[in-house]
């Protein structure tokens, strides 16, 4: 859409403020599909909820690409929007159920990597589709995101079910299959079914009804809190860092900066998308090697000292050739310390730190938290540049930034190499021995690593 839109206000003849809503009423209307996908995942299964989530982005894709006005290229993001909603929380959910503990982090990183991939090919195409008439280019430009979601169809023939979930259906011998495809070891595959059926209490099925799911999440227990606080915060502050104005933005940005081509913006946007794009690679590597916590101090700490460099650039430098390079490199700058670690790490907790009978609904409660902080972020980003200008809005990003470094250090506990079991007892000091007075992140140490990392 980033640059689409330059060509869609050319064709459509809409304002700045119609800009706004068509680029950031997707991350709004995406906390209805969030919101749904925590019940629909636990009634239809994970599998067929990610099956949900592509048919119904197809459908937007094509009524945008189709689009004769304002009115009904802003429907087809709608139905973009709730496909979104639905894929972003089941994603997660899904690969931390069924990966081992020992790679559970790198795995669940699959979203934000292919979500990267997905950028970068959308600038790719913006700026080959660029050269067509306005009113053909953006068509195209959109038209193809339908590719992408078509070859889920053919995933579906191939992925299991989650095992947890399948334990919540009672359905104990197609789990203990799916556990056979991803543990060598029978014994392993027997003990890691016993702890999942126990975290599921399928002995008291009726317990866990979704009424009661709400009720807990709306009146937790201290434990459940803390993992709200965490999971939820995370989430929060991974958008109002303000990396969709990035994602969105990048040519209002750099023509800010003094670009003035539509070609070299697109150019610019582009070299955006492979940086975004190769350090969510390193975060891969690093993610199940470093921990969770470091990567996280270094991408919020490095994100704040770019924003800032990307604010006094843009306010003492703008529209000279030292100012247009310095940009470039901090708005690269931010977005490869966003990817290296609170980017994907972001999804990696919330999916990991919640108990099997609150985890597909507690994961689409934070997904809302991060879709309504994009969506107001997206929609007050050209108003607050014309306010305060494009520099001052980052500066306040920078503040917000930094507020993050201090998050991640009160609320966020390292979870690398625990089983999803056992991530459940570090937020409840009642399980610990002794650990009523602790700090959440000193818990780590008091729970014991299994030596195969199941």
């Amino acid at each position: 859409m980033s640059g689409a839109v330059i060509f869609i206000q050319e064709d459509l003849k809409i304002s700045d403020v119609q800009i706004e809503v068509l680029v950031g009423i997707l991350s709004i209307i995406s906390l209805l599909g969030s919101l749904a996908g925590g019940k629909t995942s636990d009634t239809i299964g994970r599998k067929w909820t990610m099956a949900l989530a592509a048919m119904i982005f197809q459908v937007g894709a094509g009524i945008m690409a189709l689009a004769p006005n304002f009115g009904v290229l802003l429907a087809g993001r709608l139905f973009a929007g709730v496909g979104i909603g639905f894929g972003i929380m089941i994603a997660p959910v899904y690969i931390a159920e069924i990966a081992p503990a020992i790679a559970r982090g790198s795995l669940t990183s699959f979203p934000e990597i292919f979500i990267n991939f997905g950028i970068l090919l959308g600038y790719i195409s913006n700026y080959v589709f660029s050269g067509l008439p306005a009113h053909i280019n953006w068509r195209i430009m959109l038209g193809v995101g339908i590719l992408p979601s078509i070859f889920i169809g053919g995933a579906l023939l191939i992925i299991p079910e989650s095992p947890r979930w399948l334990v919540m259906q009672n359905r104990i011998d197609e789990a203990k299959v799916v556990l056979q495809k991803t543990i060598d070891n029978e014994k392993e595959v027997e003990e890691k079914l016993s702890d999942i059926q126990q975290a599921a209490g399928t002995t008291n099925a009726d317990k866990y009804e979704t009424k009661s799911v709400w009720q807990e999440l709306l009146h937790p227990t201290p434990a459940v809190r803390k993992m709200l606080i965490a999971g939820c915060g995370i989430q929060i502050f991974q958008q109002i860092t303000g990396i969709d104005t990035v994602v969105y933005y990048s040519p209002t940005i750099f023509k800010d900066a003094g670009i003035s081509s539509n070609t070299e913006l697109l150019a610019a946007t582009m070299a955006v998308g492979f940086t975004k794009t190769f350090c969510i690679l390193i975060a891969i590597y690093l993610i199940d090697h470093l921990g969770r916590k470091p990567l996280l101090y270094v991408s919020t700490v490095g994100m704040t000292v770019c924003l800032i460099g990307l604010s006094l650039s843009l306010a003492l430098l703008g529209h000279e050739p030292i100012g247009i390079r310095l940009a470039l490199l901090f708005v690269c700058g931010n977005v490869a310390f966003f990817s290296v670690g609170i980017g994907p790490i972001c999804w990696v907790l919330s999916s990991e730190i919640f108990p099997l009978r609150l985890r597909a609904q507690a994961s689409g409660l934070g997904a809302v938290g991060s879709r309504v902080s994009s969506g107001l972020i997206s929609m007050s980003f050209l108003s607050a540049a014309h306010a305060i200008t494009v520099a001052g809005t980052f500066f306040v990003f920078a503040v917000i930034s930094a507020l993050s470094v201090v998050f991640v250090y009160k609320c966020v506990p390292e979870t690398r190499g625990k089983s999803l079991e056992e991530i459940e007892v570090m937020f409840d000091e009642d399980k610990l021995p002794g650990s009523g007075e602790m700090e959440l992140a000193d818990t780590v140490s008091l729970v014991p690593k299994e030596p195969n990392g199941a």
